[in-house]
């Protein structure tokens, strides 16, 4: 595959083939504890589980979703013709349809719902989802690069402006954000030594929960998930403030300015 880049293969089939390997590597051994499995231990439950957990754990998109999939049913179907499956896995497994839709953001009114949302102390697990939001709009990172930068991901510039320096888990691209004091203060809010991330942990299926309390207690028109946090940085926090979409694109740590077009057609934000 490798020597076929630039030839009849594009650099992102490679990287899509890759991170299919590294999630598939990551699913075997979380569930059943082994490197690896051979074709003959496949079965309609393992796809199904490795969809939950690429949905669920990863926190990753459907349309990613699908061209993992995809690939895995290639491997298994030139597996078979070549003889190194006795059967021909997920052959009638359907793929998630793909969505052509505008990416989200929040609107200024609901966005600021949020922001000023009070909650109690007792409910820490809520108040801790919310600032990872706050910080996903603020930085424009996912969920899955929320809640494993450590402070090793910080540095200062000359100027002494502090910044976020991070590879993206979906892509290894590298992002790179100017922090805000708003986010500045989220970090220090949690500052704790003792911890290794800079944020408290909180899985996903927890946060994906309070999200839906936190659209119910701040009173919000739009559904809310935390991917519409790295929309909202897009289109409020810089594509509405002039922000060149070229800087955009380098703060989200995409391969190219075509995706951050995507971003920029969300809805515009209305004061």
């Amino acid at each position: 595959m490798k020597a076929r880049v630039g030839v009849d293969r594009a650099p992102t089939t490679l990287s899509t083939y890759l991170f299919t390997y590294r999630t598939l590597s990551e699913f075997i051994k979380a569930k059943f504890k082994v490197p690896d499995l051979a074709f003959g231990q496949l079965n309609e439950q393992f796809i199904r589980d490795y969809q939950d957990f690429i949905l669920l754990e990863k926190g990753y998109a459907v349309d990613t979703l699908r061209g993992y999939l995809a690939i895995l049913k290639k491997i298994c179907r030139i597996a078979y013709k070549e003889g190194h499956s006795e059967k021909y896995h997920f052959c009638h497994f359907k793929l998630p349809k793909q969505k052509e839709s505008t990416p989200r953001a929040l609107n200024r009114e609901n966005f600021e719902k949020l922001r000023d949302l009070e909650i109690p102390e007792k409910r820490r697990s809520h108040i801790i989802t919310k600032d990872l939001f706050l910080f996903a709009c603020y930085t424009g990172t996912a969920y899955a690069d929320a809640v494993s930068i450590t402070r090793e991901n910080l540095f200062t510039d000359d100027g002494g402006s502090l910044w976020l320096k991070y590879r993206r888990k979906k892509t290894d691209y590298l992002g790179r954000v100017k922090l805000l004091p708003e986010a500045v203060a989220l970090i220090e809010k949690y500052r704790d030594d003792t911890r290794e991330t800079l944020f408290p942990p909180q899985d996903y299926h927890t946060l994906r929960g309070n999200m839906k309390a936190l659209r119910l207690m701040a009173g919000l028109s739009q559904d809310l998930v935390y991917h519409m946090g790295r929309h909202s940085f897009a289109s409020l926090v810089t594509f509405e403030e002039g922000v060149p979409i070229e800087t955009i694109s380098k703060m989200l740590g995409h391969s190219n300015v075509r995706t951050t077009q995507i971003y920029a057609r969300a809805p515009r934000m209305v004061a």
